[in-house]
């Protein structure tokens, strides 16, 4: 069987599930490098931290890639003459001048249900916006963001309780699975794609920091679907009196407003019990019940209860 030389391009640990397939299909493919994002300093004392994808290069014997704009790295991909392209979740825009290095095919890995969700944050928008399910789709890169035709899709549902965290770990698996059992069968045209349908196009972009923060005039439901879509990163925030606060998690209740709540200005704290911090919203309440003061430790809600805050108090209001 002819051997196609591959080049991969990603950076955070969801990709490493694209490159552990890729090195099971050795009879089919030679993986001649990974493209990834530059080495960054995190923390406090400004550790260097490598990509998950270049870890795993280094760990592999592959030569690993890291320009500060793909486009710098134009002659050394030329040079390798790559029969294809595989990207998941790279993390910069590839000029159409790369995708053409590829002799045969671009592939992309894209964690939702196309034309649903494209951009760069599909997998937390899944859970922000209310999507019952989700899934990986195997598509043709080209110069629109995650428009061209689609190779093969699988769906998984989103469950009541999920998480960006949780949904992104069973993504990732599916992802790696996905691109062990189809993708030789795209290179050699055996799979073949299909347009996408543009008029059901929707968008997921990256979360900003005006995104993360908790609007409490949404309805219950809107506000406990952007806490877990933001859960365990960035994590969804709110400020009360003028303190910023993480809230990592928290529960609807079913319990209907009374008469002396329902005037009062959603995000007020009701109630610091031992279940957690009940918070008076639209349509009913939220109980908070792990968050993080600014500076501080993650804590259970009802920690509040036993050792009362300044501002976690009856009567405060998140805003």
């Amino acid at each position: 069987m002819q051997k196609y030389k591959v080049i991969f391009m990603g950076t955070p640990v969801f990709a490493t599930a694209v490159l552990t397939a890729l090195t099971k299909l050795t009879s089919a493919i030679d993986l001649i490098g990974i493209v990834t994002q530059p080495d960054r300093k995190i923390g406090r004392h400004q550790t260097i931290q490598f990509s998950p994808a270049k870890e795993f290069g280094l760990a592999h014997h592959i030569p690993v890639f890291q320009p500060e704009k793909i486009n710098d790295l134009y002659s050394e991909l030329e040079a390798l003459q790559p029969d294809v392209i595989v990207t998941c979740a790279y993390g910069q825009f590839i000029p159409e001048r790369i995708l053409k290095l590829a002799t045969i095919n671009c592939i992309n890995v894209h964690a939702s249900l196309l034309p649903k969700l494209r951009g760069g944050a599909p997998i937390h928008k899944a859970i922000i916006y209310g999507e019952q399910e989700t899934g990986i789709t195997l598509m043709k890169m080209i110069k629109k963001m995650d428009a061209g035709e689609m190779y093969v899709q699988e769906t998984i549902p989103i469950t009541a309780e999920e998480t960006a965290s949780s949904l992104h770990d069973r993504l990732m698996v599916l992802a790696g699975t996905m691109v062990e059992k189809y993708l030789v069968d795209i290179i050699t045209g055996k799979c073949l794609g299909t347009p996408q349908d543009e008029s059901q196009a929707t968008f997921a972009y990256n979360i900003t920091r005006d995104e993360e923060k908790i609007n409490w005039f949404l309805p219950k439901q809107k506000i406990y679907d952007h806490i877990r879509g933001l859960y365990a990163w960035p994590i969804a925030y709110t400020t009360v009196d003028n303190v910023i606060y993480k809230i990592h998690q928290a529960v609807m209740t079913t319990e209907p407003l009374t008469e002396k709540d329902a005037d009062l200005v959603n995000g007020t704290i009701i109630a610091v019990l031992k279940t957690g911090v009940k918070v008076k919203v639209a349509d009913g309440y939220l109980m908070i019940t792990r968050l993080q003061r600014e500076g501080k430790k993650v804590t259970e809600a009802k920690n509040y209860y036993h050792n009362p805050s300044p501002e976690i108090i009856p009567g405060n209001i998140f805003i």
